[in-house]
């Protein structure tokens, strides 16, 4: 069981969420991809995987390496300061680029969102250690529901996102990594995050 909570943890990873969640967001809302050919929607895809996946896993792995971090996983609180500023600063550059191209306002929402997420985790994790997993696809939650009242969004697979998401909140909670106040705390941040941002047209 905990071999599998693991592996569930490893899949969907919060530095996985950002591209996931732009891969299902172009799948479903035709809104967001009008100005963009099928080459063109990919390109895009591959630029938010390299600076919200690529660039912190590698950070990541610098400082594991290099002694900052004791783990990979971070278990402990202030131990994730750093890699989390990293993180935020690599989110901010992809947001930077996704406003150099004919994005949507609607995808810069998104992503608004997704940032606005991250700060408030950073800075709970200040004092309170809460749940990035749990963010992650709290946002992902966030997304789909504002797409489906903004746009009509054909998001059938939504039930099956709400099993995932217990899922992973219960293999965090079995890899003892949190409690559940954090857990749902994190679900909590990722929704909100996005869901508001993507309703009230939030984006700079």
């Amino acid at each position: 069981m905990h071999r599998a909570a693991h592996l569930l943890s490893l899949l969907l990873h919060p530095v996985w969420m950002p591209t996931l969640a732009l891969i299902i967001a172009f799948g479903i809302d035709p809104h967001l991809t009008f100005t963009f050919t099928r080459n063109g929607q990919w390109v895009i895809v591959g630029m938010v995987f390299v600076m919200t996946a690529l660039f912190p896993v590698m950070s990541m792995f610098m400082l594991w390496r290099s002694g900052a971090v004791t783990e990979l996983a971070m278990p402990g609180r202030l131990e994730r300061i750093v890699p989390f500023l990293l993180t935020l600063i690599y989110f901010c550059m992809a947001y930077y680029l996704l406003r150099r191209t004919p994005n949507s306002p609607v995808t810069l929402a998104l992503f608004a969102g997704i940032i606005l997420s991250l700060v408030a985790d950073l800075v709970i994790t200040l004092r309170w250690k809460i749940s990035m997993h749990t963010t992650g696809i709290g946002g992902i939650l966030g997304m789909l529901l504002g797409l489906m009242f903004l746009h009509g969004a054909h998001a059938w697979f939504l039930p099956l996102m709400f099993i995932v998401a217990g899922a992973l909140g219960t293999a965090r909670l079995l890899v003892t990594d949190h409690t559940p106040a954090q857990v749902y705390a994190g679900a909590l941040v990722g929704f909100a995050g996005t869901f508001l941002c993507l309703m009230f047209g939030i984006y700079y």
